[in-house]
Formats: C-alpha cells, structure tokens, sequence
C-alpha cells in the first residue's frame, strides 16, 4: 500500500541554478535542461515526463506571443524623445546708450555677436533672436530677415543690436515674430521654445519701476528709456504720484537735453467698453508737451501697433490744434481726427466695441452724462480687438516740433473709469 501511493505521489522538484551545460536567457520560453540540479536528489540526467499535445500547443503559443512583444518592442519609437532646446554659448555684453539721447534709430545701436546651438529642430522650425533695449524686444534682423539661420549640427552665429537681455526663439516655419514687443511670446502658438540671458557684465542701472492706486485700480509705472511718437524718452517712476484726495499726478521734470517723463500702465485689460479720463485744465503746457490716453497690447512699431488714442498736445507749434483721436497707424485719413478745445477740464472718452470705437469729449470732469458735449466721432476703420490690451497715461516731451520745451510740467487726472 506504501508503495502504491509512492508511485502515485508526483516528485517535488525545486530548480536550482544551471550548470556549465547551458545557461538560461530570461523571457526566451528557457527550459531546464540535462545538466540542471534538484533540491533532493543527486546530479543526474533526469527523464522529463512527456507533454500532450494541448500542452505543447499552449507551450508553443506562449512563447510566439513573446517574442511578438519584444520584437515589437524593439520596433516602437521612444516616447522620451527629448524636447528642443537652445543654448547660448557666447553672449554679447549688456549695453544700454545714454538715458537722454532722444534722436536715435535702430541703425544707431551698437552690435555684437551672439553664438550658440539649437537641439531636436523639427523640420522647416527656424531660430528667432530678439535684444532687450529701451522697455521693448527688437528682432535682431539677419540681411533683412527675421531669422537667423541654424546649421546642420544645430550652430548659429548671428549679429544683434546690442541691450541688457537677449532671447532666441524657435518656431515653426510659419510663424510670424512680432517686429517690437514689450513682452516675448510664450511657448504655444508657433513657439516652439525659448531662451533668455542677461547680457554680459554689469546691467545698467535704472530706477526700479513702482506700483500705483489710482481709481481703484492697480498700475505699474514705466521706468528708463522708452520710445514714444517717434523719439526716445527717459520715464522716471518719481514723476508718478497720487494726491490725498486720490487725484493722479504726472510730471516732466529735469532741463532742457535731460528731460524726465511720466507713464504708467494699467495691470490687467479690461476689453470692451466705456473708458473716461477726467483732466483737469491742461492749457498750460507748452506747445511741445504731450499727454496721452492710450490703449494697447504693447505689440508692434510705431507705423504698425495695434492702438487707441486720446492725445492732448500742440505737437511743438504755437497755434495748433490741441485733441485728437486716433486709431492707429495714424497715418491713415480715416483714422485720425484732429480739433481744438478752449481752456477748462474735460472728460475724454472712448466707448469700444466689435469693429467700432465712439471718442468723445465733455467740457467738465465730474458729471459727464450732464456736460456739454465737445466732440464725437465714431470710427469703424482698422478698430483692434481688446486681447492683451491695457490702459496707459502717459505725460512726455515732443522732441521734433519747432519749439522745444523750456520748462519742466505737471497735469492732474481726477478719476478713470470703466463702464462694461
């Protein structure tokens, strides 16, 4: 009966590690072969009981599947591919020319070189080199071009306007880089990455731009050189300020050859609607002074932005006229219209909406529903859309005008608002 059972009772077999006969490859359907030991009994070739033909099927099958698998897995791309990138390898020093040298154009700006590599570019993506001068980034343009060209180990070399910060774009081959803009585009929409430096040694030193209440709102002042109607300006942040009674102030302050102006911005956009500035009397200001009621999204030159105005100046003539409205480019007929205003405060407005913009002028700055109505005009031509807009005040010299500015200035704005 002992024996009976025995023989019925199948041997316990623990693999153990193989011999010299034959190693076993992981995941390759390994067998042991003669040579292999067992936990409990002496080394020796062991007769393997046989296998059915089921069983040798489904053996058969198992290991078909995996060497699919790893056939194929040998075969898929990898999904870590790594992203673009770019790198600066030589950098062109920081430089920013004298805060009060008003008559500049591009062509006046120092040069250097800027080197560097570019890795994983997709097909047809292109490198675009912008310098940080003057409160804007400036395409750094390459024999007239927007782009600098990448070689085939990914090197570039380009020549660049000199400033305190460089950036490198990659794009895609469509993309359209803006000419100046006052912030670098973001990674999206054709932009594939980017890169920033500082600009070798020490940065020059500007005041530090501040932030201002003003009609419940939160605005941020401009600060160093910066170009306005054609001619370069210095903004100093201390020529911003708020009254006890809640009342903007804007100053030009310094002397003749070192002006400092006054601007500052709103910290969000607010998109369409009504816009009301409440000015007191500004008849005072000599012909060159230059008040401004501004909306823009900051993107473009001076003949190409995207921008609604209010301007208040005699543009450097003795007898001109003092408003005008504009939808810029300003050099379209009819985008601009000019008028005089006698002395007394007004409310300059401009109610915004789809394809049209209303400009208005109200003689009076407290009640504008009850004012005399001044001027209107409703302008339906090249009218922007309010994406990425905001409001700026801005007070500065005219440089080009006939009669230069003698003395220093300050004007007052009673309240802004906003009606949705």
């Amino acid at each position: 009966m002992h024996r009976l059972l025995a023989l019925a009772r199948p041997p316990l077999r623990r693999w153990l590690a193989p011999t010299v006969f034959g190693p076993v490859v992981p995941g390759l359907c390994a067998r042991p072969t003669a040579g292999w030991t067992s936990a409990s009994a002496p080394i020796a070739p062991r007769r393997r009981p046989m296998l059915s033909r089921r069983q040798m099927v489904a053996r058969t099958g198992t290991c078909s599947v995996l060497l699919l698998q790893i056939v194929l897995a040998g075969c898929r791309p990898s999904s870590d591919t790594s992203a673009p990138t770019i790198a600066f390898s030589k950098i062109p020093a920081a430089y920013l020319e004298s805060p009060y040298k008003t008559d500049m154009s591009e062509r006046d700006y120092k040069t250097g070189m800027a080197e560097g590599r570019v890795t994983g570019a997709g097909r047809g993506q292109r490198l675009v080199l912008y310098a940080h001068t003057d409160g804007r980034w400036g395409v750094c343009r390459q024999s007239d071009q927007p782009f600098t060209t990448i070689g085939t180990d990914g090197r570039w070399k380009a020549s660049v306007h000199l400033g305190t910060q460089y950036g490198a774009l990659l794009v895609d081959p469509a993309y359209d880089p803006p000419e100046q803009t006052e912030s670098l585009p973001v990674v999206g929409k054709g932009v594939v990455t980017l890169a920033v430096v500082n600009g070798e040694g020490p940065a020059p030193v500007i005041p530090a731009p501040k932030i201002v209440n003003f009609s419940g709102y939160e605005w941020k002042t401009s600060t160093g050189p910066v170009f306005h109607a054609g001619s370069r300006h210095y903004f100093d942040p201390a020529n911003v300020w708020t009254d006890e009674a809640g009342a903007l102030h804007l100053r030009i302050s310094g002397s003749p050859g070192k002006w400092a102006a006054a601007e500052l911005k709103l910290t969000r956009s607010l998109g369409y609607g009504e816009y009301r500035f409440q000015v007191r009397d500004v008849s005072h200001l000599e012909p060159s002074a230059v008040l401004t009621l501004v909306s823009w999204d900051g993107i473009g030159t001076e003949s190409t932005r995207r921008e609604l105005d209010v301007e208040l100046s005699r543009w450097g003539h003795l007898d001109n006229t003092n408003v005008n409205y504009v939808v810029q480019p300003y050099y379209v007929p009819a985008n601009f219209v000019a008028f005089r205003v006698p002395t007394g405060a007004y409310t300059h407005a401009f109610r915004w909406q789809p394809r049209q913009v209303t400009f208005s002028t109200v003689a009076g700055s407290r009640d504008p529903g009850a004012a005399r109505a001044i001027n209107q005009h409703v302008f339906t031509s090249g009218v922007p859309s309010p994406d990425g807009q905001s409001v700026r005040i801005a007070l500065y010299v005219f440089h080009q005008g006939p009669i230069p500015m003698k003395h220093g200035a300050e004007v007052i704005i009673d309240r802004f608002e906003y009606l949705p």
